[in-house]
């Protein structure tokens, strides 16, 4: 099973100009290398059988002919093979001579495409010696290697696993690219031939140019160029070769290599069509298409064992290196601005906010500190009550305290001890009885705390519930499930930790130990008591699970609608060295299981701002009924 992943190949072959018997044994030498790692389709570079560099020879009757012995070679070897292979070559048709992509699979040629936006300018002179697609009628039929051929720079190929389409070099630089139609009438993945050459500066360009098609297009793009071999007489081909999904770069070839290479990856296709089904963007440019496009079928069958060689990030909320800090500076940014904005409009000068000493209380706090500094507010208006209650430990304790005093807000201590204690002798519940209502009854007395002090300073209360939480409903209703703006809402647990370790960075020395401190807290709600040693006893990650595999089910679940299995798939190539497969199995149907049941905490949550790709808001971006049944990814978690 595939998972919805095609894996493809940019193959960068070594060429010798204008011998095209010795270059199609280099391309066959790339294809079987490719066939024997299970590449269901491999693109090779723009007039690979020829060479690039031919310049005037290009019009020698003798070059044409054996390029086209070279083809009819590249048949027969096909003819055992289930690889699709894109290779580029020069076909005639009717006196013109065409610069072309031949599309082959076990002894036929699906199709001719040739290239439409031909380059005449610097050291590019290719209108001296070819025609462009504008001048070939629709539909035109070749006969090329002893079979009669479609010629058409617009049509698609489909395969049981894919739908895609092909373009050449500058066809991706022109204004409007032939792949933007390609894409719309449903090609998914899009393979460039090119022939690009160096020059200093230019491969940044090209690979933010190859990158941003892919993401607008919501496509996979496949790209490679002539390498080693070509003439030097004026210019330089390194071979560039890239692998890219969606915006995201997957796999590039090594630069100056002087031996042939084979760039592969697998394309994640079903995520490619979750993504333009929920783009109304693209949906309504595909509704205005001209005419349909022909498609070529193409029958096939991949016999061998699929293997996954891209990387699967087990972070997916948490980018790597300096970007982190770029990511963080912009969710805190959107987080203070959201609230900021809350705090103007209702001219509140005020804000209350529980501080428990634990990750999301500490970074509700930094985000109202924030907000208030762009409002020019004093610090002072900021409340922070710590309310300590019968599983509080020193630890906690002593950092809320400590990071209020040094953040420079007021501080309140109110213990909630007495006030529960009563609560459960007018409910007659037994004080010695740890279930669910000793637990929520302390929650809710700390909300009704915060509500009644803000409504006595005529503030706004700040949530502290983080995006985590709120998928797997780990929250009390109407308890910390509530306030007047939940500024952690968007934000996973996995980044909550790294965006107090990144304010942390920012501050002084003592705010910095005291973050730190927090940051190395384990989770824990605090809501029974401490263990004989005064450590907590409750740590949240044995009871729902761990965090950085929640987030990951998270990710995956809702950014891009993935069922259970391919999850699980997923999450074995990320996690296979830190958790069995057993306990990935346990913790997806506890996900699975608690947030479907978890809805209604979720429908009428606070409001609160949307940082990322990922938000459970009833009002944006998630609209689930409340009584979904869940059995049929149960049953499949069940059957994994």
């Amino acid at each position: 099973m595939n998972y919805g992943f095609v894996k493809i190949a940019a193959g960068v072959p070594e060429v010798s100009v204008a011998e095209p018997r010795a270059n199609v044994q280099s391309i066959e030498n790339l294809v079987i290398q490719a066939e024997g790692r299970g590449v269901e389709i491999i693109c090779l570079p723009e007039l690979a059988m020829t060479g690039y560099t031919c310049g005037d020879l290009f019009a020698q009757q003798l070059l044409i002919d054996e390029a086209e012995a070279a083809l009819i070679h590249l048949l027969n070897f096909s003819r055992s093979l289930d690889i699709i292979v894109i290779v580029g070559m020069p076909v005639v048709f009717r006196g013109m001579l065409l610069n072309c992509a031949a599309v082959v699979q076990k002894g036929k040629i699906l199709g001719l495409v040739p290239k439409t936006y031909l380059p005449n300018y610097h050291e590019f002179q290719e209108q001296r010696w070819f025609a462009g697609a504008q001048a070939l009628p629709r539909g035109a039929q070749v006969w090329l290697g002893g079979q009669q051929v479609t010629l058409d720079a617009c049509q698609l190929f489909r395969t049981p696993t894919c739908c895609f389409g092909v373009e050449i070099c500058e066809d991706l630089w022109s204004p409007v690219p032939p792949s933007c139609q390609l894409a719309l009438h449903g090609a998914e993945l899009i393979f460039n031939l090119s022939a690009d050459n160096d020059l200093v500066g230019k491969e940044s360009y090209l690979r933010q140019l190859i990158v941003d098609q892919s993401a607008r297009l919501h496509c996979g793009y496949v790209y490679a160029a002539c390498g080693f071999g070509e003439s030097t007489q004026d210019l330089v081909f390194s071979g560039k070769a890239y692998v890219a999904e969606n915006g995201i770069l997957l796999r590039r070839s090594e630069p100056h290599s002087l031996r042939g290479q084979l760039v592969e990856s697998e394309i994640d296709v079903e995520r490619l069509r979750m993504e333009r089904r929920t783009n109304t963007t693209f949906v309504t440019a595909s509704a205005h298409t001209s005419e349909a496009m022909p498609v070529v079928e193409s029958a096939l069958i991949t016999t061998h064992d699929f293997e996954l060689s891209r990387t699967i990030n087990p972070y997916p909320f948490v980018p790597q290196g300096s970007d982190l800090d770029v990511r963080c500076q912009e969710i805190f940014s959107i987080q203070a601005e959201g609230l900021a904005k809350r705090l103007s409009h209702t001219h509140a000068k005020s804000a209350v906010v529980g501080i428990s000493g634990g990750l999301d209380s500490t970074l509700a706090l930094l985000v109202t500190v924030r907000a208030f500094e762009l409002l020019k507010l004093d610090r002072r208006g900021i409340i922070g009550i710590t309310m300590p209650g019968f599983g509080t430990t020193d630890r906690t304790y002593t950092n809320a305290l400590t990071l209020m005093r040094q953040l420079g807000v007021s501080v309140r201590e109110i213990p909630i001890g007495r006030a529960v204690q009563q609560h459960f002798e007018d409910i007659d519940h037994d004080i010695s009885v740890h279930d669910v209502t000793y637990e929520n009854s302390q929650a809710r007395e700390r909300t009704q705390i915060l509500m009644d002090v803000a409504n006595a300073e005529n503030a706004l209360v700040i949530g502290t519930g983080d995006l985590s939480e709120l998928a797997l409903g780990w929250c009390t209703y109407n308890g910390d499930h509530m306030s007047m703006y939940g500024v952690n809402a968007g934000v996973p647990k996995t980044l909550v930790r790294h965006l107090v370790s990144w304010v942390a960075a920012q501050g002084d020395a003592a705010v910095r130990a005291t973050l730190l401190d927090i940051v190395a807290t384990p989770i824990s709600p605090e809501l029974l008591p401490a263990n004989d040693h005064g450590e907590i006893e409750q740590k949240t990650e044995d009871l729902v699970g761990p965090y950085e595999l929640h987030d990951f089910f998270i990710y995956y679940a809702i950014r891009w609608g993935f069922r259970p299995a391919k999850i699980y798939y997923l999450a074995q190539a990320a996690f296979g060295n830190t958790y069995t497969i057993d306990t990935l199995k346990h913790w997806l149907r506890t996900f699975y299981r608690r947030f479907f049941s978890q809805q209604f905490k979720r429908s009428c949550m606070p409001d609160g701002p949307k940082v990322g790709s990922v938000s459970l808001s009833p009002r944006g971006d998630w609209r689930m009924p409340s009584d979904a049944c869940a059995a049929a990814w149960l049953a499949e978690c069940d059957s994994l």
